[in-house]
């Protein structure tokens, strides 16, 4: 085994798979749901939550609307489930509502989309983290004060399985995702006897006597919509099969378009089972419980989530099996529900960068054929988020799914333009494109509402920051595909530039007499240019004329052109005197060699002056120049192929060579000698 194979980067991630393993790497119905639809079938953990908590503000009265709130999400569902439909079989490469809206609405459209969608993105991964890391506490309280840091581990380790394919981290996620359908369904499935038969699951916090507030008529619908905006949360996700395409086997589009409607049909009846459960144990989930309880209670045990309360309720306690059954579940399926962004958002990534308005560093496939680079910029994302809002799940809604309905509305407008412009070319299926052009209107219709009422709801509770953000993120994209453009255009072919240098010349450059010199001086040598020159830059004029007298005793017959740097700067001095010679010789061209220490270790980096970086940076700016490097191996070098001792700095070596593995004869004089070059 090599030494990189048992390096830490391989443990973390595996070893690294051909490009012809990609079609194994994708992904069968049974195992596309886990890692597609985690997110969507996990935001029933708190989108009735959300849902019932907004609905408490007005008392306990309130929570008869619930009903009626739920229903109203449920048509949202059920519209934006069948309009994906639609975009599956229309735009299957992936690139979902992005592609919709850029090739329809044109370019600013489809930047606002991908915005959003990235914004989306990572606070998926957070809010979902969150959620997953509340739902832990939910069940061992002790761990309150820890809830930053297990937030901030939970998504170094996402980042981790993901790191290592698509393939293995949709086997990760599968037993949990279903242990979690499973666990759910038979929480409602006992919780609904249990009411039938007159035994009738009662929450730990309906206790809680909670005083109504004076509201106008305005203020009750207000609520009540917030209410409906908190509870749309149970949507995020929806979109993630539609940007996964690429990433099924085929028949790619049948079998997304299938797992998008198992997706949408659990969703809705793990969401209407958790709501309606959650009325009939008379939960009074509440925003702020510390004054209900008291500050004292409130620290060190705090609220318990819906689910934790629900389950406690109908399992007969928290000390029953299946209370910590459903609570793990819960808290691994929201987790892993951060995977569904993982996914989505390195392949955004790669879309973008396709087209030039993102670095194309995310287009970039890693080891274990996965988009790593993305990986790694929402793994970055998402922590800041959770520090920034102390993995507070209250707070991080409050930035939820604006993004999301951003992204609906203008990709449903999108595909409306698509079947429009389908039927003025004379499709032959009439029919079935009318059919989806009222599918996409309705949903385009629908989604703008929701999206106005989420905006209105939410813009003072948080949601301003999103459309901060935004922007930023538009006027980057934006930026990136200009000097994307500009740099084609300077590097495309056309008939005004022309090259036609008329000479070669090669000059080595010389700080003192050392091997690596020479090394480079024989390099030089052996490329046979026209004409050759070594160059000192004087700084020290000792240490000049030790040169001079060094280079005559070893018989070198390449010229040696001394320049004086009386400010002690050598990239300046050789540059006007480069820029001297090509103006009397004409249009030739410079090589300067110049040699490069390869060293094993990190720290001897910092032990070596940087000088001549800075210089090479300096040359490549000058024109008709070019640099060749000619490395040489210091000893420790070897640690990069093997693994030897790691000696620090002074110890061991004081300056004395480790070991030779080969023996460096010294440079003939014949060999250096052997013509003479002016």
């Amino acid at each position: 085994m090599t030494n990189e194979a048992r390096s830490p980067k391989r443990w973390l991630i595996g070893d690294p798979l051909p490009s012809e393993k990609l079609e194994g790497q994708l992904l069968p119905k049974h195992l596309a749901l886990p890692i597609f639809a985690s997110d969507a079938l996990s935001s029933v953990a708190y989108g009735p939550q959300e849902l019932l908590m907004i609905l408490t503000l007005g008392g306990l009265s309130f929570l008869t609307f619930a009903p009626w709130v739920a229903a109203a999400v449920v048509v949202v569902l059920i519209t934006v489930v069948a309009s994906y439909r639609q975009l599956i079989k229309a735009y299957p490469s992936g690139g979902g509502d992005f592609e919709v809206a850029h090739r329809n609405l044109g370019e600013k459209a489809g930047l606002i989309v991908a915005s959003a969608l990235l914004i989306d993105y990572i606070l998926t991964v957070a809010v979902s983290v969150a959620s997953g890391v509340d739902n832990i506490i939910s069940a061992f309280p002790g761990l309150n004060p820890w809830r930053v840091e297990m937030a901030v581990g939970f998504v170094i380790l996402l980042a981790a399985i993901n790191l290592r394919g698509v393939r293995e981290s949709s086997k990760a996620f599968a037993l949990p995702t279903y242990l979690f359908i499973a666990s759910v369904l038979l929480m409602i499935v006992v919780g609904v006897i249990r009411t039938i038969l007159g035994d009738t699951p009662v929450a730990e916090s309906a206790q809680y006597a909670i005083k109504a507030e004076d509201f106008t008529q305005a203020g009750i619908v207000l609520l009540l919509l917030r209410s409906f905006a908190s509870g749309c949360s149970a949507l995020t996700g929806v979109e993630a099969v539609a940007n996964g395409v690429p990433a099924f086997r085929t028949p790619k589009i049948q079998n997304a378009k299938r797992t998008l409607v198992l997706m949408g049909t659990i969703a809705i009846t793990l969401f209407v089972g958790v709501t309606t459960l959650a009325l009939i144990s008379r939960v009074h989930y509440v925003e702020n419980p510390c004054h209900l309880v008291g500050w004292a209670e409130c620290a060190t045990n705090p609220q318990r989530s819906v689910m934790a309360q629900l389950a406690a309720a109908v399992f007969g306690g928290d000390t029953q099996i299946l209370f910590y059954v459903l609570q793990g579940a819960t808290a691994a399926v929201l987790l892993l529900a951060a995977n569904t962004a993982f996914n989505g958002f390195p392949l955004l990534g790669s879309v973008l960068a396709r087209d030039g308005y993102a670095p194309k560093s995310l287009s970039t496939r890693g080891d274990r054929l996965v988009y790593s680079n993305g990986v790694l910029v929402l793994g970055l994302g998402a922590v800041l988020l959770l520090v920034a809002f102390q993995a507070s799940l209250t707070h991080l809604i409050q930035l939820y799914i604006i993004g999301v309905f951003v992204s609906f509305t203008l990709g449903q407008t999108g595909m409306v333009k698509h079947w429009l412009r389908t039927l003025r070319e004379g499709a032959p299926n009439r029919r079935q494109i009318i059919r989806s052009l009222s599918i996409n209107s309705f949903g385009a219709v629908l989604t703008g509402t929701v999206l106005l009422v989420v905006t209105v709801t939410k813009f003072t509770h948080g949601a301003y920051i999103v459309f901060v953000i935004g922007p930023i993120l538009y006027v980057l994209m934006l930026g990136v595909n200009r000097y994307y453009r500009n740099v084609e255009r300077d590097l495309t072919v056309d008939d005004t530039t022309v090259f036609g240098s008329s000479g070669d010349h090669a000059i080595v450059l010389v700080g003192r007499m050392q091997k690596p010199t020479l090394k480079a001086l024989d390099y030089a040598i052996a490329a046979r240019h026209e004409s050759l020159e070594a160059v000192h830059c004087s700084i020290d004029d000792e240490q000049t004329a030790q040169l001079k007298k060094q280079w005559k005793k070893m018989n070198i017959q390449v010229p040696l052109k001394v320049i004086q740097s009386p400010y002690r700067d050598i990239s300046f001095p050789l540059i006007k005197y480069i820029k001297r010679r090509r103006k009397s010789h004409g249009a030739e061209v410079v090589t300067v060699y110049m040699p490069q220490f390869i060293v094993g270790h990190w720290w001897e980096n910092l032990l070596h002056n940087h000088k001549a970086r800075r210089i090479r940076h300096k040359l490549m700016l000058t024109h008709g120049v070019t640099v060749a490097l000619v490395p040489w191996l210091l000893d420790s070098s070897q640690a990069l192929y093997k693994k030897p001792g790691r000696p620090l700095p002074g110890q061991e070596r004081r300056g004395e060579p480790v070991r030779r593995a080969v023996v460096r004869k010294p440079l003939p004089p014949a060999r250096i000698s052997r013509r003479k070059q002016s």
